[in-house]
């Protein structure tokens, strides 16, 4: 890969990376919360922690893939370069 299509995939991974440790967190907290406070908000902002984490995760698989599928195009690219034409 070039520099430009290794730096554009670099910041991909980490958006990608962001989001995932945001919905372990997320469901980590919520399962903490759960146990350790006992008010009559906990059950509305576990609810709400969990709808966030699903939200974040639907983008996330959204992401994923097109980042799958770019990276798969460029890698692609790449090889066909190396190789030459097709004869």
């Amino acid at each position: 890969m070039d520099e430009q299509t290794k730096t554009q995939f670099k910041w991909k991974f980490y958006r990608l990376t962001v989001e995932l440790n945001l919905i372990v967190l997320l469901v980590a907290a919520s399962i903490l919360i759960f146990f350790i406070v006992h008010s009559s908000y906990t059950v509305p902002l576990i609810g709400g922690m969990l709808v966030m984490a699903l939200l974040i995760g639907m983008d996330f698989f959204r992401k994923y893939h097109e980042t799958k599928t770019w990276l798969d195009i460029n890698t692609v690219k790449e090889h066909e370069s190396e190789r030459g034409p097709p004869q």
